[in-house]
């Protein structure tokens, strides 16, 4: 039997530790040919931040990773773009000030990543404008920015709404780059526990296509029913499916 990928948030962890994984990457291509800008909302543990890692390896042209999955013989493999991925599910952001240092640390990854120089280092948004316009120029393709957990720094502090409030003008102008930054960028991917239509934080991102409700992405995280008694086939031997339906069934996001 493969092993169980409880709490792994990594294609690579996945393939090297000889996971099971239901094959999501066709919904990689979809949303490539579909648009540029999307938001997804889903509930925590439902495999956002595997997805956001799938889409890294595709356009970071990792193929090896892909071997046997539908985007092995559907992807332009010749093609590799410079990656921005912002991750804020690790930790608890506990003020504002914590949160800039967040954001420059990761970004400044990025910076010895790509072996690029920036001039601006102590403002988050003009760090990130020059990241993105650095990459572009280095490597002479639009950048990918994928961004995970988009919300939790407000969530961190929802029971202070003083704090709250601060915290989401931050992240409200470090996301405004990215409308600015359009002729740069090759594709936009963001992720978060609650829809980006209850706050005002995009409000300068007005070309997000949410794709919370879309019934064409509706399977885009988690498993159907199919997916389960076909991919962990072997480890339902002697389990009561109804019983298991009676636990764990019912999510959907108007579709299956």
């Amino acid at each position: 039997m493969k092993r169980l990928p409880i709490g792994i948030t990594t294609l690579q962890s996945i393939k090297k530790d000889n996971c099971y994984y239901v094959d999501k990457t066709h919904f990689v291509k979809k949303l490539v040919d579909n648009g540029k800008y999307f938001f997804l909302s889903r509930p925590r543990r439902f495999g956002k931040s595997l997805f956001v890692d799938t889409l890294k390896q595709a356009f970071l042209g990792n193929k090896q990773l892909f071997e046997g999955l539908y985007l092995e013989n559907n992807w332009d493999w010749s093609v590799k773009y410079p990656v921005l991925h912002i991750d804020f599910g690790g930790g608890t952001v506990r003020d504002p000030q914590d949160l800039k240092n967040w954001i420059i640390k990761q970004l400044k990854r990025h910076i010895l990543t790509y072996n690029i120089s920036v001039e601006d280092t102590d403002s988050v948004r003009f760090m990130f404008t020059d990241i993105i316009y650095s990459l572009y120029e280095s490597y002479k393709n639009p950048v990918v920015v994928l961004v995970d957990e988009y919300d939790k720094p407000i969530l961190d502090n929802i029971e202070n709404t003083e704090k709250a409030i601060e915290i989401r003008e931050i992240l409200k102008d470090f996301y405004s780059v990215l409308k600015a930054s359009d002729l740069y960028l090759k594709f936009v991917f963001l992720t978060g526990v609650s829809r980006f239509s209850k706050v005002s934080i995009f409000s300068g991102l007005n070309q997000l296509n949410d794709i919370t409700l879309d019934s064409a992405f509706a399977t885009i995280c988690g498993y159907t029913q199919s997916e389960l008694e076909t991919v962990f086939k072997d480890r339902l031997e002697g389990v009561n499916l109804e019983e298991l339906k009676y636990w764990y069934n019912g999510y959907n996001w108007l579709g299956e």
